[in-house]
């Protein structure tokens, strides 16, 4: 079951005839192989410098683009080897799952978080046509990401308007499914926190605001006493684990959003390390070691998937005193890929697959413009790990 989500609700999204329906559990299978797609950092309101041919290419075009090559996921056959489902065709995609960072408005020009959510809505949810093995559709699964909190919250850097809460309020809605939606004037950033979950084929999934920081560790841990400690447990967010310094509030009395001080604000954890000026890339080391604190006492959290940082990439996190080892999935940005945006061909969204009989889990990178001159180029699958998600057991990579 999903939990803070009631049955299913119509959203209107204030762009013509698109509508959105809630998220509930896919199936009722509880041994049938769960196929997620993920992707994060859509950036709506930006603008690639080269695409397809084309120059300063925005957002929708290279967002619907990769939507089209998602739809096409299941007409492929996934590659050989010991993942999920090898050398067999996909019989559906029961998620889409976005980490966020859906709109943008810290880089000329300059576009509006109500614009780049109708963007996005258009897209993600006119465009999508992928199905279930059940037959409904995809349900898509949101978190928000840094962008999407500093156009609700403002930021020191320049925006304009200086704030608009839409996306927040978007996602909060479908998400949490408050008895009443939110409003753009009603939405309150400090209390209407985005964090669920849910239960499916005895996998407990969690999804939470931008960084599992001591603030959101009480809301996870409440979450946890709701499921056996044998239950493996995903966790979903926008932020890596070691987290980004200038995402903490500022130490500073009265703790405001200031230029000189660089801090935005978006998680409620003060920033401890120094209260000097932050500098770029600054260390984070107490605000990860109350983290890893948190995953010791719950082992049963076996993986954490990611964007911000934007390349895709499977490694595991160590921490700062090299005492844990956590399988964690990075995933590439359609529009700011560290390594994708000088070089379109690189361009990967990931497909998650679950074995719930055997709690076997593969994440496979899905190249999808492999080709530029060929827009109908076949998906070609690149990196490939495979974890288990019982407890007591090692990575192993393909």
């Amino acid at each position: 079951m999903l939990k803070k989500i009631l049955p299913i609700f119509v959203l209107g999204l204030l762009i013509n005839t698109i509508s959105v329906t809630s998220v509930t559990a896919q199936t009722s299978d509880q041994n049938k192989t769960l196929n997620f797609v993920f992707t994060s950092d859509a950036h709506y309101g930006i603008t690639r410098k080269l695409f397809r041919g084309e120059k300063n290419v925005s957002a929708q075009k290279v967002n619907r683009a990769m939507i089209n090559a998602i739809n096409t996921i299941t007409t492929i056959t996934l590659p050989i080897g010991n993942g999920v489902d090898a050398n067999q065709k996909i019989a559906g995609v029961d998620y889409l799952i976005e980490t966020g960072d859906i709109s943008n408005r810290m880089e000329i020009p300059y576009q509006s978080a109500t614009a780049s959510w109708q963007q996005f809505a258009s897209d993600y949810y006119g465009k999508l046509t992928l199905k279930a093995p059940s037959g409904n559709p995809t349900q898509i699964l949101l978190a928000p990401g840094n962008h999407d909190i500093s156009n609700a919250i403002g930021s020191y850097k320049t925006m304009q308007p200086k704030t608009d809460p839409t996306t927040m309020v978007n996602i909060y809605n479908l998400m949490m499914k408050p008895e009443i939606p939110l409003t753009n004037e009603t939405y309150n950033y400090a209390i209407h926190k985005i964090n669920y979950s849910l239960n499916i084929s005895n996998i407990h999934f969690m999804f939470i605001t931008l960084w599992p920081d001591s603030a959101e560790r009480i809301w996870m841990e409440k979450d946890l006493k709701t499921v056996p400690e044998s239950m493996p447990v995903i966790l979903f967010t926008h932020d890596q684990p070691t987290a980004e310094a200038s995402h903490f509030t500022n130490p500073i009395f009265p703790f405001k959003i200031v230029p000189n001080r660089k801090f935005e604000n978006l998680l409620a954890e003060h920033y401890k390390e120094t209260q000097s000026r932050m500098p770029k890339g600054f260390d984070t080391n107490i605000e990860q070691n109350g983290l890893i604190t948190f995953l010791k006492a719950h082992k049963n959290i076996k993986a954490y998937f990611h964007g911000n940082s934007n390349w895709n990439e499977f490694y595991n996190y160590h921490g700062p005193d090299n005492d844990i080892n956590l399988p964690v999935f990075r995933v590439d940005s359609p529009m700011k890929g560290k390594y994708s945006s000088k070089d379109e061909t690189r361009l990967s969204f990931q497909l998650i697959s679950i074995d719930p009989a055997t709690q076997k889990l593969t994440v496979r990178e899905c190249l999808w413009n492999t080709e530029p001159t060929n827009a109908n180029k076949e998906i070609v699958f690149g990196d490939t790990k495979t974890i288990s998600l019982k407890m007591n057991t090692v990575t192993n990579k393909e």
